[in-house]
């Protein structure tokens, strides 16, 4: 949903330049593209950390604790793209 939102922002700023040419727009829109970029890098960071604890429950030793306690693998973290 807040996707679409800023799709939607984005889309509206397009069509009136006084909005785009905004000070304050334009801080926002520099803020909402380093928050994504950053949430991008985190989600990658994120994303490497399963792929390693995945493959580690194949393997002895730990594929017979994953036994013992129930452990899962563990899903990664995806972006709907709008």
């Amino acid at each position: 949903e807040l996707n679409t939102g800023l799709v939607r922002l984005f889309a509206l700023a397009e069509k009136y330049p006084d909005l785009k040419a905004s000070a304050n727009f334009l801080t926002i829109q520099k803020q909402l593209e380093d928050i994504e970029d950053t949430i991008a890098r985190k989600r990658e960071v994120y994303n490497n950390q399963v792929r390693v604890y995945n493959s580690s429950l194949r393997y002895f030793p730990m594929n017979l604790i994953v036994k013992v306690f129930k452990f899962e693998p563990k899903e990664y973290f995806e972006i709907e793209k709008v």
